[in-house]
């Protein structure tokens, strides 16, 4: 496990791949892929399935959604074997043109961005759990009352300033290989803590649906697919992935693919189907908010997650980080020499502007959401538009057959459509909930 932490870490944070180091066998391919897609989503997914409108629309929609999230995967192997490049943003770049590649890029980071802003908005509810749970449990006090010092937004300002910044600052980050696989364990243990307190419950809440009919019951389930791209989201990663593996034949990728993706389909429905019906309509957009705070099952996840978090959001800063100093740093040679101390003052203030603005607006977001709706649209970048446009420029200058390139660049077409339509819906209807509630 910690040998394929490391590779999975040598993965993800690196902007190229070293073809000469160790490969992936199987097993190392999908447990990676699970690391990179199982987190913090997860606890969206019982509110989602409320919004959706009860558990047998929010299965379908993720069924349907299934189709296109092991289709972009399987496009995004078989361009990295086309392009013969090792990351996302390359492949891009060589299959689609500089425009396309640079606006990838800027996804990239944005998405990131908002990855942060969720994170932080997670962590903040986790902490004001924990905080309440410790002081009912030292005073036996039923509610803790308010005081500035007990917000939980202090809790936060301290917490980025005194372990995430300190973590965030170094070029490198080491920490990540000891915590690589905290997402994976929190997000099992829920899935089987949900289950368990389901059936342990002894007064099951009354499930009605979250719409009538007509037109509101398509936009409830619509509503849903923004928390599926988030939370069913290894995208990005699945190129270094791929091109770490023993074997590249395009039939085992499909294998690969097809197989991590339902797992993430096991664990995400039984959180959501099984949170769902515990709570009902009241449950909260985070599941763990909907658990009393004394519920020690609960506050193991609570810690399980919050330690997970603590520990990824540097790696995320990182990389995020990365691609806006190698732009600073190729504008600054057009100008004048880059030096080492311009390179580290550039990294220490990238590094304290990206924790400030993501902890403002984690502090002032009404809960996590409407920033997974944000990240869902723009996430849809990454599962639909850039692997449909990937694929239809491939089949411009492939040689095969005239129906095969027809149906693929139609495919490719109907990709690219349906991740307009998702990045369009759910960041629009995202942003003016958020406006509305300020």
């Amino acid at each position: 496990m910690e040998e394929l932490a490391r590779e999975s870490i040598s993965l993800l944070g690196k902007p190229a791949l070293d073809t000469d180091g160790p490969r992936l066998g199987s097993f190392g391919a999908v447990f990676i892929m699970l690391k990179s897609a199982l987190g913090a989503g997860l606890l969206n997914f019982p509110w989602a399935f409320h919004k959706a409108g009860g558990v047998n629309t929010a299965i379908g929609v993720e069924l349907g959604s299934l189709v296109f999230l092991i289709s972009g995967l399987v496009i995004l192997g078989y361009s990295s074997s086309i392009s013969r490049q090792n990351t996302y943003h390359d492949v891009v770049r060589e299959l689609c043109g500089p425009a396309i590649g640079h606006l990838c890029e800027v996804c990239f980071v944005l998405n990131l961005f908002m990855i942060s802003v969720a994170f932080l908005v997670v962590v903040q509810d986790q902490l004001e759990k924990l905080c309440d749970s410790l002081y009912v449990t030292v005073t036996g006090s039923p509610e803790m009352p308010y005081h500035w010092y007990t917000d939980p937004r202090l809790t936060l300002l301290l917490l980025c300033l005194v372990v995430i910044l300190p973590l965030s600052i170094p070029k490198e980050i080491s920490i990540q290989k000891y915590t690589s696989v905290l997402g994976t364990l929190a997000a099992t243990y829920l899935s089987v803590a949900t289950v368990v307190k389901y059936y342990m419950k002894e007064d099951h809440v009354s499930i009605t649906p979250a719409y009538s009919s007509g037109i509101s019951s398509w936009a409830s389930m619509f509503s849903v697919v923004p928390t599926i791209c988030f939370g069913f989201q290894c995208h990005e990663a699945s190129i270094a992935i791929y091109s770490s593996m023993e074997n590249k034949k395009l039939s085992h990728w499909v294998v690969i693919s097809v197989v991590s993706m339902f797992i993430c389909l096991l664990i995400y429905s039984f959180t959501g189907v099984f949170g769902y019906l515990t709570f009902g309509e009241k449950v909260a957009a985070d599941i763990l908010m909907s658990y009393p705070e004394n519920d020690v099952a609960m506050i193991i996840s609570r810690l399980l997650f919050g330690i997970s978090i603590i520990t990824i959001y540097p790696i995320i800063l990182l990389l995020g980080r990365s691609v806006i100093q190698n732009l600073l740093l190729r504008v600054r040679r057009r100008f004048a020499v880059v030096t080492r101390s311009f390179e580290n003052h550039s990294r220490v203030v990238l590094t304290v502007i990206w924790i400030a603005v993501t902890l403002l607006i984690a502090m002032f977001v009404p809960d996590m959401s409407k920033v997974i709706s944000i990240i869902g649209g723009i996430s849809a970048f990454f599962i639909f538009i850039f692997p449909g446009l990937c694929l239809m420029f491939i089949m411009q200058s492939e040689p095969v057959k005239r129906r095969t390139r027809v149906f693929l660049t139609c495919w490719g077409v109907t990709t690219v459509l349906c991740g307009a339509f998702i990045f369009g819906q759910s960041t629009t209807i995202a942003i003016m909930e958020i406006v509305n509630e300020l």
